[in-house]
């Protein structure tokens, strides 16, 4: 007997009987109480036949098949998405050896000792062999401004730095700071005293003002930096996050794209 039959039977029954025909009101009592729980179940019987019919269906859909398990699978070929088709290829993937991507600062040719050599030695060209140094120096450069004055102004002119120079350090090194900072999660004294066996006279207070904003140009370079990237990208995926500490509620308000993800963080 089916689920759908049997519940016929069942709702045939109940019309069927006739409580007030029934001379024992103890039997009539407990027999009220049966049809009261078979009606409940019935019911109960219907919603979950109902929600295993919609459930089949939908897992039927998703395989490709009718809105009914009876129909058959929908065997066609998808409609075509050119931005969608051109994300599902299978791109051919190359792997790069190490020395395509290390670059040649300088190339050194190394000779043998001829007399060591057997006499019928010939020459069969160059083995090459690519080593990876590191070389960290000071680049301390003193400019000389010219420096002229004119009577009839009262003034003195001064040849200015080159761009992206200002005060007593260079932009190379203030952008070594932040990769230390950022990057390498280094302290303002630790990236210090790095700095000090290489030879440069910095204090840890100047590597703080640097990263805490206090000269505007690396601010107005970082807002350059980050509209240019957001710029580069078609799709942007914003997310804010909040986080007490102590008594102080700061929100952290990132914007994701493929190239870029520039945190930033506000107080209140």
């Amino acid at each position: 007997m089916s689920g759908q039959s049997g519940i016929s039977a069942v709702d045939e029954i109940l019309r069927n009987v006739d409580l007030a025909g029934m001379q024992n009101e103890r039997a009539r009592e407990c027999i009220r109480l049966l049809l009261n729980l078979i009606e409940s179940l019935t019911a109960d019987l219907r919603k979950a036949q109902a929600e295993n019919r919609y459930l089949r269906e939908q897992l039927n859909r998703r395989k490709g098949g009718g809105d009914k398990p009876g129909q058959p699978k929908d065997t066609s070929a998808p409609k075509s998405q050119s931005s969608e088709k051109e994300r599902a290829e299978t791109k051919q993937r190359t792997r790069r050896g190490k020395l395509e991507r290390v670059r040649t600062d300088r190339e050194e040719v190394l000779k043998l000792d001829r007399a060591s050599l057997p006499p019928d030695a010939q020459f069969k060209g160059y083995e090459d062999v690519v080593v990876q140094e590191l070389r960290i120096g000071t680049d301390n450069v003193r400019f000389r401004k010219e420096k002229y004055y004119a009577a009839s102004t009262g003034q003195t002119y001064l040849a200015p730095l080159p761009a992206g120079y200002r005060g007593e350090f260079g932009p190379n090194l203030k952008s070594l700071c932040l990769l230390f900072s950022h990057l390498c999660n280094m302290t303002e004294p630790k990236i210090a005293d790095l700095l000090d066996n290489f030879g440069i006279a910095i204090s840890s207070g100047q590597i703080s003002a640097w990263l805490t904003g206090a000269y505007p140009g690396i601010q107005e370079e970082k807002r350059a930096i980050v509209e240019a990237g957001l710029a580069s990208s078609p799709w942007m995926t914003p997310a804010l996050e909040w986080t007490a500490k102590t008594t102080t509620v700061r929100s952290c308000a990132i914007r994701c794209t493929g190239l870029i993800s520039p945190p930033r963080t506000k107080t209140g």
